[in-house]
């Protein structure tokens, strides 16, 4: 049987062109020029998606989408919009629409992004009620966002050990996440352990545990990670920082499926899956013999890339909008968006922090915004008085900092100044997370 589409749309000419080529796509179209004629013909039949324009003679696109919603309503629902109205558009989707589309409406690209709300809403309507996706994180509709979480979506069911490598702030630890939630452990314990952060003495503790009185300072009996994560998911966050030692621990853990807590005779049965995330090139460290080879095949079953939110250019002011609406909660501001000028700003940086850099200029932009919408200059320094081609060299500057050990060094010691040794604000300012700054002061041996 035919999908059925209602058009919603005022412009008789164009409702009747858009009818027309969508017939001969196989659908079974009805139009409605009013808001009033949509609601009676949805209170007499149902439809698989909704196209409806922003603008309507009696009320806009917005207020049938609430309606909708309101009436428990959750089908696939695409708003169409002029590139001005583009802030509308995402209001729009944080409300519930599938997508939105600019006019002139490019019919191949509305035909793609039909399907795809279709097809994704079906999938909502069968997928594991147990899983509600955080509210602290967007997803992202860019074509390399769609094609990473179809990814999860195909290895979450399976046991495979998944790698997750991408670049500090692009929401690794989200994936890992999303994967045990989609998964068959998705009632046990998600467990999640930062490497880089476990003192080298200690990391056999914190992974298999230890009894009472078993080493200098073990004052009571500890349960490691993998006990805590029996039946369910361990998340090892920045992998490529254990040591040596404890890695071949841990790939015995992993071959034997025991454990032995430290000072204890006895061996216990556990069962996990394992997700690691990394940012760095673990085969180049196989190569210089600091990580195994054998361990990397066995946490490797099944690797995710994670795109760099500059490429991802059509999310970034998805998730601007999205961290705005947070930082207004947070902070009890009620802005309403981003002007012209900075929406293309935002655009076009680089955002070497991604996704977790964007969040902080987003929610500093948001404390010192003096009107309702945010301009160049709250965004901060960085994007005041930029040319194309200052920006241009001043990426360059930034890259060949990150490949001058001195230059870095530089870089860090004035951040540190500049907010008076504040390890968080001093991340922001470089955009790096906080975890990588304490490892780079401890590489160029600067005092914590």
């Amino acid at each position: 049987m035919a999908l059925s589409l209602l058009i919603v749309e005022d412009d008789l000419t164009f409702s009747t062109m858009l009818k027309t080529w969508l017939k001969k796509k196989g659908f079974d179209v009805e139009t409605a020029g009013t808001h009033a004629r949509a609601r009676k013909l949805l209170a007499t039949r149902n439809f698989d998606l909704i196209l409806s324009d922003l603008r309507l003679p009696d009320k806009d696109g917005m207020e049938l989408l609430s309606w909708l919603r309101k009436q428990k309503d959750q089908v696939p629902f695409i708003i169409m919009t002029s590139y001005a109205e583009i802030q509308s558009a995402v209001k729009a989707i944080k409300e519930g629409a599938a997508d939105y589309i600019a006019k002139p409406v490019q019919p191949d690209e509305l035909l793609k992004k039909i399907n795809e709300a279709i097809r994704h809403g079906n999938s909502l309507n069968t997928m594991d009620e147990t899983f509600t996706p955080p509210e602290n994180f967007l997803e992202g509709e860019s074509e390399a966002a769609r094609q990473l979480y179809s990814y999860v979506s195909l290895v979450a069911p399976t046991q495979m050990s998944v790698l997750i490598n991408g670049a500090s702030g692009t929401g690794k630890e989200y994936v890992a996440h999303r994967i045990h939630q989609l998964s068959k452990r998705a009632r046990k314990p998600f467990i999640a352990i930062d490497c880089g952060s476990i003192p080298k003495d200690l990391a056999a503790s914190e992974f298999f545990g230890h009894v009472k009185g078993s080493f200098t300072g073990a004052f009571n009996d500890k349960t490691g990670a993998f006990e805590e994560a029996n039946g369910g998911t361990l998340f090892l966050d920045e992998v490529g920082n254990l040591g040596y030692e404890v890695q071949i621990q841990l790939l015995r853990a992993l071959q034997e499926r025991r454990i032995r807590p430290i000072g204890s005779n006895r061996e216990i049965e556990v069962d996990v899956r394992l997700i690691s995330a990394t940012n760095e090139n673990l085969k180049e460290a196989i190569a210089k013999g600091n990580f195994r080879e054998d361990l990397y095949h066995r946490i490797n079953e099944f690797t995710l890339y994670m795109p760099a939110l500059k490429e991802r250019q059509d999310d970034i002011l998805l998730f601007a909008n999205f961290f705005l609406d947070q930082a207004n909660k947070e902070l009890g501001r009620n802005l309403i968006g981003f002007d012209r000028e900075t929406c293309e700003a935002l655009r076009s940086n680089s955002w070497p922090g991604n996704i977790r850099q964007l969040k902080n200029t987003v929610k500093r932009a948001t404390l010192v915004a003096k009107n309702d919408f945010i301009t160049l200059h709250d965004l901060g320094e960085d994007f005041n008085g930029i040319s194309a081609s200052e920006a241009q060299t001043t990426k360059m500057e930034e890259s060949f900092a990150l490949h001058n050990e001195e230059g870095e060094k530089q870089r860090i010691l004035k951040a540190l100044q500049q907010t008076n040794n504040n390890k968080s604000k001093a991340a922001v300012l470089l955009g790096i997370d906080r975890k990588t700054l304490y490892n780079k002061l401890k590489h160029y041996n600067i005092p914590q």
